[in-house]
């Protein structure tokens, strides 16, 4: 995997990469509009130029756009989903101009009208986004797996298949999130169910269609369907999984952003694990060399989960007492394009 991070804009778009250079990242991940307003600042010819610039100097592997968190492609009001259509098509036409391969979203939530129209929605807008875009960029639109908080839909593999099938684009792709995954209930940090989870993002949406990572350790338990990160190695997750991961050949060519929350002092907490991923590539005796990431303790809870080797299913399950298991009926793949080498995104 191509190791990387959501870097900060603080000062100026270029300074993101350069940043992502000093951390040690290969991949760079930033806001190319606002976070939090519909409204993105003006992105004049210089300041393109002082980015293109400034990419050519750090030379990152690839580059990725977050788009804004206000964006609703499921929105069930036309004005909050036009709007949205709208911002979403901007974010594609800036990350072209900027020379950004990747532009993530979080597909949205359908507050209250159930997620099989929430998913229909989310469809009908990435059509209109796409042939909007058609001639004028190149940039590839990720749809980003969710924790399953909330009317969000996008938490089930079934729910993103039936994006990308509905929108039928093959500009589209999806980014997963180790931290949603877990939240959304697929327990991908054993053995078994590592190989289960992507068996059946094989079998539902294909790996074809899996073209980034983002990589966060969680706050939260298994199952709690809340967004809530935490830095590689801190959190309920654990480093073993992410070895698993990082050194999984299918995902070689493609890029992983940490989103980590900071480190105690402040600091920003991705120089730190890209060093633990790192890590996590090398063999024992490199391994040895380096300064030791955390406590052994917390390496050890991924092993003592694969030690227990209970029963293993990859479609979300409710973990908290009382809550109902979410099912879905899965969807044999139908297309040859579902299959094969994950395609490689510019940038």
């Amino acid at each position: 995997m191509i190791l990387g991070a959501h870097e900060s804009v603080a000062g100026g778009l270029e300074l993101s990469l350069e940043r992502g250079k000093r951390d040690g990242a290969e991949a760079v991940q930033l806001w190319v509009g606002s976070s939090r307003q519909w409204e993105p600042r003006p992105l004049p010819d210089a300041l393109v130029g002082a980015f293109q610039r400034a990419k050519e100097a750090h030379a990152p592997r690839h580059t990725a756009s977050h788009a804004c968190y206000l964006i609703n492609l499921a929105s069930p009001d036309d004005t909050l989903w036009q709007r949205s259509i709208a911002a979403l098509t901007d974010e594609c036409l800036r990350a072209e101009r900027l020379g950004v391969g990747q532009v993530i979203v979080h597909p949205g939530a359908h507050q209250g009208t159930g997620a099989k129209v929430g998913v229909r929605r989310v469809a009908d807008a990435l059509k209109k986004i796409c042939a909007g875009i058609e001639k004028k960029a190149s940039v590839r639109l990720l749809l980003e797996h969710t924790a399953g908080q909330g009317s969000s839909v996008g938490c089930t593999f079934e729910e993103l298949a039936g994006m990308l099938d509905g929108a039928g684009h093959p500009r589209l792709g999806v980014c997963l999130d180790t931290q949603h995954l877990f939240a959304a209930g697929y327990e991908w940090t054993t053995a078994r169910g590592y190989d289960a989870v992507f068996a059946d993002f094989e079998r539902i949406v294909g790996l074809g269609y899996l073209e980034a990572f983002h990589l966060n350790d969680s706050k939260r338990p298994l199952g709690a369907r809340v967004d809530r990160h935490e830095r590689i190695g801190d959190g309920q997750i654990g480093l073993l999984p992410f070895e698993r991961l990082v050194r999984d050949a299918r995902f070689a060519a493609l890029p992983g952003y940490l989103e980590t929350p900071p480190l105690e002092n402040g600091d920003e907490s991705y120089a730190q694990g890209l060093l633990r991923l790192r890590s996590l590539l090398l063999d024992a005796a490199e391994r040895r060399e380096l300064p030791r990431a955390r406590p052994a303790s917390r390496d050890l809870r991924g092993a003592k989960r694969d030690a227990k080797q209970t029963a293993v299913v990859s479609v979300p399950r409710a973990v908290a007492s009382g809550s109902a298991t979410r099912s879905a009926s899965p969807r044999p793949a139908t297309s040859s394009r579902r299959r094969g080498t994950p395609r490689g995104p510019r940038g």
